[in-house]
């Protein structure tokens, strides 16, 4: 089957999550579980996907992988809504391979994360996008991690880049506190001579999202279990309905919460309750949830149980 159609003029807005990736019980990529992971975000009504990010488990994936995955998520797509592809690498040539790679699946953007090695040096970062822009010619989207996998440069550092690199159209911050950092690239008035940025999303699983919506961002790129939660108080949001909104993030922060602690493990074993996929396997190191904790886990889905859609939402591409 071809790439999808590339979406590149479409503007990223919105709930953009960035999809797991299912693994087997003997810890094989499982690719007909992350076609339904794909689906399932489609059918919650999201604004586009994001494959892979950190939230991927994209450092355990082999270049392969990586490779033959991102090539399904675009055959899933289609084209249905936009796909960011994650290109950081912890080198400039491989980040490029990334990028080509995306730009071969049709996506709208590549996401590459400021790189930890190069943190406080602020022209080594604006050297690295340009270097990137030149290579790709594709619209980039800064990623703004903090250590130890990304480098937290302030805000005066990654405005200088987006002045500078017109490629870079968007950035993702997640360094903390997101909210205020939000407002402080916003407010940059060097800002005036990037007519092609976009703007803003929030990263760091959405736990900060209204704030870093009143303080202009233009969407979020949380961590795809709760994804029809998230799209239902974006459009509360969009709607002025600041209420709703403010009641639909207070019941999921509980769980937002728990999925700070256990990461992978809590998105995988909420997708697979949810029917999404068939096996919670985790390759990534860290926490993994006891019995105590999986009984939590059903209270705390129990108790927003009234928000979760079923899942097919809705049937797959012909």
């Amino acid at each position: 089957m071809p790439p999808a159609k590339s979406t590149v003029a479409t503007p990223l807005r919105g709930v953009c999550p960035v999809l797991a990736t299912p693994f087997d019980a003997a810890g094989a990529p499982d690719e007909k579980g992350l076609a339904r992971v794909v689906e399932f975000a489609l059918g919650c009504g999201v604004d586009a996907v994001v494959f892979p990010g950190v939230a991927s488990e994209v450092e355990q994936l082999a270049v392969r992988e990586r490779d033959q995955l991102v090539a399904l998520v675009a055959r899933t797509v289609a084209g249905r809504v936009p796909l960011v592809v994650g290109a950081s690498a912890s080198d400039l040539a491989t980040t490029v391979r990334h990028m080509r790679t995306a730009a071969e699946a049709g996506a709208a953007a590549v996401m590459v994360m400021a790189p930890a090695r190069l943190t406080g040096d602020a022209s080594a970062l604006l050297e690295h996008y340009r270097e990137l822009a030149a290579a790709a010619q594709m619209p980039i989207m800064l990623q703004n991690a903090p250590p130890p996998a990304g480098a937290g440069f302030d805000m005066a550092a990654i405005a200088r880049v987006v002045v500078a690199v017109s490629a870079v159209r968007y950035v993702k911050e997640e360094a903390m506190p997101c909210g205020q950092r939000i407002s402080a690239l916003l407010g940059r008035p060097e800002l005036v001579d990037a007519p092609h940025f976009e703007g803003v999303l929030g990263g760091a699983g959405g736990r900060y999202l209204l704030d870093e919506l009143a303080r202009g961002a233009i969407g979020t790129m949380p961590a795809v279990e709760l994804a029809d939660v998230h799209v239902a108080m974006m459009r509360a949001w969009r709607n002025n309905s600041r209420a709703l909104a403010r009641v639909l993030y207070n019941r999921s922060l509980p769980l937002l919460n728990f999925q700070a602690v256990f990461r992978w493990a809590m998105t995988k074993e909420v997708l697979r309750r949810r029917g999404v996929i068939a096996n919670a396997h985790v390759r990534a190191p860290g926490p993994r949830l006891d019995a105590q904790d999986q009984v939590e886990l059903g209270i705390m889905l129990d108790e927003i149980a009234d928000l979760l859609s079923a899942f097919p939402l809705q049937s797959g591409p012909g």
